[in-house]
C-alpha cells in the first residue's frame, strides 16, 4: 500500500504593533509584575493559569483550550540585540533577517523560492491583506495577494482582463500596491517577471470559496475572515504552504486594557475558529501557524498603556506542535533589565530556523543568514 505524504504547510500571523508579552503570558505570582504594573496590569483571579506562575490573558481562551490539548508552544524572550524599538525598523529586521543593515530580501520569500525553485505554482506563497508583506517580497518569485477572498481577491474588481490595454492598466494598479514594499525602482522589473502570473493565481484561488463549507461560524472581525480565507484556500488543496496575514494594531501606548483584550478576543476567537475548521475537515496534520510581532514592550506602565520594549513572545500552534514553553522567561529585576524592558535571550532567527528546517525541510542558512539555535517544538 502507497501513501502520499502531504507537503508542511505554515501560516504566519503578524500581530502589527508590539503586542505586550508580560500582559499576554502573565507572571501573575511575581511581585515585580505588580510593582512594575500598578495600572495596568491583569487581575490574578482573571488569569487563565498555565502553572502556579505564569498563565494566559483571560481572552486567549481558545488558545488555552489547544494548550491544555499539548497544541500550542511558547517561546519566550524571543527578540535580537539592540533593539532599536522602532515599528518599521524593526519589522523590517524581522521581515529580512538583516539586523545589522537595511535588508530587501523577505525570508518568506526565500522560502517560497526554495519550496517552489521553477516557479510551478503561482500560490505556493499567499497573502491575505492589503499590499505586499516585506517578509514575501522577493525579485522573481511570484505571491499572491488577496485582499478580499469573497470578492475574487486581487485585481479583479474587473469582469476579464483580454486586451493589452487592460492588462497593463492592472500591472499600473499593481505597481502601487506593491511599490511600498520593494521600491520604486524595480517595481516595473519586479511585475515583468511575476505580475502576469499573480494575476493568474488570482483566477485560481477565487474557485477556493466554491469549494467550500462548513458548519463553523467565524466572528464578523478582520482576522477571522483573514483566518477563514487561510482555511478556505488549504482545504481547497491547491499546493499553497505558505500563507500569511497580520491584525492589530497592539500598540497600546495608551487605554492599554480594553485596547488589548479586544485585540485578544478577536484573535484568539479566530485562531479557535480555524482549527475547529480544520478538524471538522479531518484537516491540519501537515500544518503549523506561528505568531510573532516586532518587539515587546516595556515593564513599567506608563499609566494607562505600556511604551516600546524589546524582549518579546511568539507562538507555534497546530496538531503537530510539540505543546509546551520553550525559552527562559525573561527576569523582572531592574539590574536584568535592558534599558527597562525584558532583555531578548533567544534570537528570532533561530526561530525561523528551527520552522524552516524542522518543519518545511529546507536548508535555513541562506534564508536566515546563518546558523542559530534551534528548538524542537515540531
Amino acid at each position: 500500500m502507497t501513501t502520499t505524504k502531504k507537503d508542511p504547510v505554515l501560516v504566519v500571523l503578524q500581530l502589527t504593533g508590539a503586542n505586550d508579552p508580560l500582559n499576554t503570558v502573565i507572571p501573575y505570582t511575581n511581585p515585580l509584575y505588580w510593582d512594575n504594573r500598578p495600572n495596568v496590569h491583569i487581575p490574578g483571579d482573571k488569569v487563565l493559569p498555565i502553572n502556579d506562575e505564569l498563565g494566559f490573558h483571560p481572552s486567549m481562551g481558545a488558545v488555552k483550550r489547544l494548550w491544555d490539548e499539548g497544541k500550542v508552544a511558547i517561546i519566550h524572550g524571543i527578540g535580537y540585540e539592540n533593539s532599536p524599538r522602532s515599528h518599521f525598523r524593526s519589522m523590517d529586521i524581522w521581515h529580512t533577517c538583516e539586523p545589522d543593515k537595511v535588508g530587501t530580501e523577505g525570508w518568506l520569500g526565500k522560502v517560497i523560492r526554495d519550496l517552489d525553485p521553477n516557479g510551478s505554482n503561482v500560490l505556493k506563497g499567499v497573502n491575505f491583506g492589503q499590499g505586499l508583506p516585506r517578509a514575501l517580497a522577493l525579485r522573481g518569485v511570484p505571491v499572491t495577494s488577496v485582499s478580499d477572498l469573497e470578492s475574487y481577491g486581487v485585481l479583479t474588481d474587473v469582469p476579464g482582463i483580454d486586451s493589452p490595454a487592460e492588462r497593463d492598466r492592472m500591472l499600473d494598479i499593481f505597481a502601487r500596491i506593491y511599490a511600498p514594499t520593494i521600491g520604486t525602482g524595480p517595481v516595473m522589473d519586479y511585475l515583468s517577471q511575476t505580475g502576469r502570473n499573480v494575476l493568474d493565481g488570482a483566477d485560481v484561488i477565487k474557485t477556493a470559496p466554491q469549494k467550500y463549507a462548513s458548519g463553523v461560524e467565524y466572528a464578523d472581525t478582520p482576522i477571522a475572515k483573514a483566518l477563514k480565507s487561510v482555511a478556505q484556500v488549504y482545504l481547497a488543496d491547491l499546493g499553497t504552504q505558505i500563507f500569511y496575514t497580520q491584525h492589530g494594531s497592539f500598540d497600546t501606548h495608551f487605554n492599554q486594557l480594553p485596547m488589548h483584550n479586544k485585540l485578544w478576543t478577536d484573535v484568539g476567537q479566530a485562531i479557535g475558529d480555524f482549527f475547529e475548521d480544520l478538524r471538522e475537515h479531518n484537516a491540519g496534520d501537515n500544518l503549523i501557524m506561528m505568531l510573532f510581532t516586532e518587539f515587546g514592550r516595556r515593564v513599567k506602565d506608563n499609566g494607562t498603556g505600556t511604551d516600546h520594549g524589546a524582549g518579546g513572545i511568539a507562538f507555534v500552534i497546530g496538531e503537530p506542535v510539540k505543546g509546551g514553553m520553550y525559552g527562559t522567561y525573561p527576569s523582572l529585576k531592574a539590574e536584568d533589565l535592558s534599558q527597562g524592558d525584558l532583555a531578548p535571550n533567544y534570537d528570532f532567527r533561530g526561530f525561523y530556523s528551527s520552522v524552516v528546517e524542522q518543519w518545511l525541510g529546507l536548508d535555513s542558512v541562506p534564508i536566515v543568514g546563518g546558523k542559530f539555535e534551534q528548538m524542537s517544538f515540531v
